[in-house]
């Protein structure tokens, strides 16, 4: 007769992620849900083994990318213990305001990519206004302590971009545009899914194919109704929090806790 197969091992089964990087994920978890505390040391590698069903060479390489990482430090003869501070992933803190979006990315310094056969014009979804007469295709990466953590593709309508194409070139472009006061912005929205990393991304952001990445798109539109900016953003998943103020905009709320839009403009955050 076949042995059973155990949930932990019919969960390996059917994911295509390496063995070492799914008992990794369920490590990160523990010490981030504080299911092991600072400090503290954790199971042996023979315990870990037998926990997590898999060979040792498996929980090896799962150790060591936490310790790459800054969660654990393995000290000789004593074991593998959990850092005292352990590094914050989640520093990406997405902006559900049109005013913080754009104070937290006006001193961002983007590195231009280039992107073989670029679109012309963005494809717009119902709802995100009419196409510009033409566009400024603007690819980038953003790095931070020398690593990407995402991808920025943006069309701009050409007839803003040429009010300044040297600030629009190495300067976040929706700080840009968010400076020049005569333009109405009529709408700003921006939307958030979870997808997984393709060959491009995973080669650009340096993670596995197929890694969960949170991809962002924003789109303004100004006064005619025409979509100036469109951005399509891809982060690493693990750097992103999204934390939203459900009583910002409500009538029922507390007066201390509403929170008015900027004049003329929306920002809608959607999970999907």
């Amino acid at each position: 007769m076949a042995p059973i197969m155990s949930k932990l091992l019919k969960t390996y089964d059917r994911s295509r992620v390496p063995l070492y990087i799914q008992v990794a994920a369920v490590m990160r978890q523990r010490i981030e849900r504080r299911q092991w505390q600072p400090g503290q040391k954790i199971s042996t590698l023979v315990e870990l083994e037998r926990e997590f069903e898999v060979a040792r060479v498996t929980v090896r390489q799962a150790v060591d990318i936490l310790r790459q990482e800054g969660l654990l430090h393995c000290h000789q003869g004593r074991g593998t213990f959990v850092a005292e501070k352990p590094p914050s992933r989640h520093w990406l803190e997405l902006a559900t305001d049109w005013a913080i979006l754009i104070d937290s990315i006006k001193d961002n310094v983007p590195k231009r990519i280039k992107v073989d056969h670029p679109p012309a014009y963005p494809e717009l979804h119902e709802g995100e206004g009419a196409l510009a007469p033409e566009y400024r295709f603007i690819p980038s990466l953003q790095y931070k302590d020398g690593e990407p953590y995402g991808i920025v593709n943006v069309h701009l309508a050409r007839a803003v971009f040429d009010r300044d194409p040297e600030a629009f070139l190495t300067r976040p472009a929706l700080a840009i545009l968010a400076s020049f006061t005569d333009i109405e912005v009529q709408h700003a929205y921006q939307t958030i899914v979870i997808g997984g990393a393709s060959v491009q991304t995973a080669d650009l952001l340096k993670i596995a194919l197929g890694a969960p990445t949170a991809e962002c798109r924003c789109v303004v539109i100004d006064g005619s109704g025409i979509a100036i900016y469109v951005a399509d953003i891809t982060y690493r998943s693990e750097v992103v929090r999204l934390h939203i103020d459900l009583l910002a905009h409500s009538t029922s709320a507390p007066a201390s806790t509403k929170a008015a839009p900027a004049p003329g403009t929306a920002m809608a955050a959607t999970l999907k």
